[in-house]
Order: structure tokens, then C-alpha cells, then sequence
């Protein structure tokens, strides 16, 4: 029996995002928490409470949306739905894009995309036609252990500055 068609998560987006994040599509532990990026392993929350100087990963998840929304970053997801046993981007199975450039389109100052790991990044030849920067980021997945917190992080401030985010 095929595995269920999961749906993704709304994007998170104000008319002044300047940097939108695109991951894969959210893995089991963000599909049951509706929240992005919300296993607790993964090192997003991390990276950008790191890059913010923010304890970002104390507040509620409500209130860090709406601190990334008023500091112009977006997070949404390359793929809208797909089937995928597990959490595992190799496991994505009969996916299905977002509108990337109906959503760029409403972005008048979006100055930056990055592509938050492999499987995401793969989306690369759409989004370098929609006009702005493209950019691949060190994934924050749990299962890409190969770079550290710190390399990442070196990594992230470097889209986080070219969008005008810090400073």
C-alpha cells in the first residue's frame, strides 16, 4: 500500500521578507507539531537564536514567527506534498512543488533565496529564474551531522548578511 499524501505547512512571509528559507518538506515531528522545523534536534531555532543573539528557542513557536516575519525572513518549502515513510529527504516519493514564484511575486523586496540543505536545493534551476540571488545553506536536519554548529552557523550569517537580516 502506497504511503498517504502528506500536506506541508503554510509559508511564513510578511510584504517585506527579504530572505526566504526554503527547506525540503517538514519531516514527521514538524507535520505533528504544525511547526516548522520542530524536531528538536534540528538546528534551525538554533542557528538563528545564535545569529539574532535571541532565545529564540525559549518562546513560544507563535512568537518566533512573528519575530522572523518582522526581521524579513520567510520560511516555506520546496515541495507542497509528497509521500515519505519517515523523515528521511531520500524517502520523498511523488512530490509536488509550491508555487515558489507565485509567492516570490507577492515578495517585492525578497533580496535572497537560500535553499536550506540538498534535496531543497534541487529546486535551484526555479528559483535562480525568479530574479533575485540564489543561495545553498548547510542543511540544519539532525541527519546532516557532517558540518558542525559553528560551520553552519559561519555559513547562515553569510545569507543573513547578504539579505541586509543582521547588523
Amino acid at each position: 500500500m502506497a504511503e498517504p499524501l502528506l500536506r506541508g505547512l503554510a509559508p511564513v512571509v510578511a510584504p517585506d521578507t527579504r530572505l526566504l528559507v526554503l527547506g525540503s518538506f517538514p519531516g514527521v515531528a514538524s507535520l505533528a507539531a504544525q511547526q516548522y522545523y520542530g524536531h528538536p534536534r534540528n538546528q534551525f531555532w538554533p542557528l538563528l537564536a545564535a545569529l539574532w543573539q535571541q532565545p529564540l528557542v525559549d518562546w513560544p513557536y507563535e512568537r518566533r514567527l512573528a519575530f522572523v516575519r518582522a526581521h524579513g525572513l520567510g520560511i516555506w518549502d520546496v515541495y507542497a506534498r509528497c509521500r515519505r515513510p519517515g523523515s528521511l529527504d531520500a524517502d520523498i516519493r511523488d512530490a509536488e512543488r509550491n508555487d515558489l514564484a507565485g509567492l516570490a511575486a507577492t515578495l517585492p523586496q525578497l533580496a535572497l533565496i537560500a535553499h536550506n540543505g540538498g534535496e531543497s536545493a534541487h529546486a535551484m534551476r526555479i528559483t535562480r529564474a525568479l530574479g533575485v540571488p540564489v543561495m545553498r545553506l548547510p542543511s540544519t536536519s539532525p541527519a546532516h551531522a557532517s558540518w558542525s554548529f559553528e560551520r553552519k552557523c559561519v555559513a547562515w550569517r553569510q545569507a543573513f548578511e547578504a539579505a541586509g537580516l543582521l547588523g
